[in-house]
C-alpha cells in the first residue's frame, strides 16, 4: 500500500511540475498582419538549448490572463531563441499582443508529435498550409531545406483569405527564388495589388510537381481546407498513410490531464497534434469530437 501511495504521489507531483511554466523573456515582437504577430523568446533561466522537433507546440502563459497552445514556428536548427506566430482570437492572445521586448511570459513544452521529416527521406514532399497554418509548417520546411540532399522534389502550397493576410512575405519571396523548391501561393479574394492565383488551396495541388507514388504530404490549416486538400491529394494518387495533418482542437493542459482535446480514443496534445490521416479518417469530419 505504501509503495502504491508513493507512486501515486510521484505521478501527481510529475503532473504538477509539468504544469509549471518557465519564464522566458521577449526579445522581439513583429506585427505580421492586422491580427497576427510573431514573438521571439529566450529562456530567462537557460538562454540556450531550447530544442524542439518540427510540428511541436508550446503552451504560452500571459500572466494574469492564462495560457494557450501555439505551434513553434522557428528554425529547429537554431536553438537560442523560440519563435511563435500568434493570431489574436481571445483574451490570452490579446494580452500577449500588447507585450513588448523585455517583458516576461511563461512557457511550457515542447509538446506533441512532430512532422514525419525522417520518414519522408528519399521521397518528394508536399507542404500544404492555410492561413496561420503556415506557422506550423515552417519548421518542417526549414528542416527539409537544411537537409535538402535527403529529399526529392519539395512543394509548398499556401493560401490565405486576402493578400494582406499572407505571412512571412519576405521568406516566401526568398523561397520562390530557389531552384530546388516549388512555391505556389493563392488567395480567396484578390485586390488591385494582387497578380497571383485566386482560389482555394486544393486547386494548387493538381499542378504541383511531385510523384504521388513516393510522396509524403504534410498540411495544417482550417479543417475544411484540409478536408478538400486530402481529397485532391488522394485524387492525384497519394495514399492516406502518406498524408499527415496537424490537429489543434481544444488543447488546454498539453499533458492529457484535462481531457479537453480528446479526439475519439486519442488526445490531440499527447497523440498529436500531427496525425497520419489514415489513423483519424473516421473522426476527421465529426465536429462534435
Amino acid at each position: 500500500m505504501e509503495n502504491t501511495l508513493n507512486n501515486t504521489t510521484a505521478q501527481q507531483g510529475h503532473a504538477v511540475g509539468a504544469m509549471v511554466p518557465r519564464p522566458h523573456v521577449i526579445k522581439r515582437v513583429r506585427r505580421d498582419t492586422k491580427d497576427t504577430f510573431t514573438i521571439e523568446l529566450v529562456g530567462a533561466e537557460n538562454p540556450t538549448g531550447m530544442f524542439f522537433s518540427p510540428g511541436q507546440f508550446n503552451m504560452l502563459y500571459a500572466f494574469g490572463a492564462g495560457e494557450i497552445p501555439v505551434s513553434i514556428s522557428g528554425d529547429p536548427t537554431k536553438t537560442k531563441r523560440l519563435i511563435h506566430t500568434v493570431r489574436v482570437v481571445g483574451p490570452v492572445t490579446r494580452a500577449l499582443r500588447v507585450l513588448k521586448a523585455g517583458d516576461t511570459i511563461g512557457v511550457r513544452g515542447p509538446y506533441g508529435t512532430p512532422w514525419p521529416v525522417e520518414k519522408a527521406e528519399g521521397s518528394d514532399v508536399v507542404l500544404v498550409a492555410g492561413g496561420i497554418g503556415l506557422a506550423a509548417i515552417r519548421p518542417a520546411l526549414y528542416y527539409l531545406l537544411a537537409n535538402r540532399n535527403k529529399y526529392g522534389k519539395i512543394a509548398l502550397l499556401y493560401g490565405t483569405r486576402t493578400p494582406a493576410d499572407i505571412l512571412y512575405r519576405s521568406e516566401l519571396e526568398s523561397w520562390r527564388g530557389r531552384f530546388d523548391l516549388e512555391v505556389d501561393v493563392t488567395v480567396d479574394r484578390g485586390d488591385s495589388s494582387w497578380w497571383g492565383n485566386v482560389g482555394v488551396v486544393p486547386m494548387l495541388i493538381p499542378r504541383a510537381q511531385f510523384d504521388p507514388l513516393s510522396a509524403v504530404a504534410m498540411m495544417c490549416g482550417p479543417e475544411i481546407m484540409m478536408r478538400f486538400s486530402v481529397m485532391a491529394l488522394r485524387k492525384q494518387g497519394l495514399t492516406t498513410d502518406n498524408i499527415y495533418v496537424s490537429m489543434e482542437r481544444n488543447m488546454k493542459c498539453a499533458i492529457g490531464l484535462c481531457g479537453h482535446c480528446q479526439y475519439g480514443g486519442r488526445f490531440v496534445c499527447k497523440d498529436g497534434p500531427v496525425f497520419a490521416f489514415d489513423s483519424i479518417v473516421d473522426l476527421f469530419n465529426k465536429r462534435e469530437i
